[in-house]
């Protein structure tokens, strides 16, 4: 998450750092991350568990009280997930899939799909034109 106030002197500022820092990994990550260093503040993990804090620092993550998790590397996608990827068979990690799967798939949760069905354009537009119908794509898992 990044909120910032938009200003020329902090974009030319940023775009001279940018011309003298080396590169590194997470390239635009990074040099934000050193950039606001003295500004940042971060939320707690509970609204952003970037899940290795999972497996590096356990001790520090409620994984029963947690929003949002940041599944970031491609080896902890939850719909990827067979038990067998690495540090991905602890039980708080199983509890979280379980928890994202079961949110996938809840059909009320289908915004895209009720979104359209409940569309007055929509709805116009089959009684016009008979066969006209919206039809879901296949599902990512």
């Amino acid at each position: 998450m990044f909120v910032f106030k938009p200003s020329f002197s902090t974009y030319n500022d940023l775009l001279r750092t940018l011309r003298v820092t080396p590169s590194t990994s997470f390239a635009e990550q990074d040099l934000l991350n050193m950039f606001f260093k003295d500004i940042y503040k971060p939320i707690p993990n509970k609204y952003n568990l970037v899940l290795a804090m999972l497996w590096r620092h356990p001790e520090n993550v409620q994984a029963d009280k947690v929003k949002v998790i940041h599944y970031y590397a491609a080896e902890s996608k939850p719909w990827r997930y067979t038990e067998e990827e690495e540090n991905m068979d602890r039980e708080d990690i199983k509890m979280l899939v379980k928890n994202w799967t079961d949110i996938y798939s809840d059909d009320s949760l289908d915004y895209i799909s009720n979104a359209i069905t409940n569309s007055k354009f929509m709805k116009a537009l089959i009684k016009a034109y008979e066969g006209v119908c919206y039809i879901l794509g296949p599902s990512a898992t």
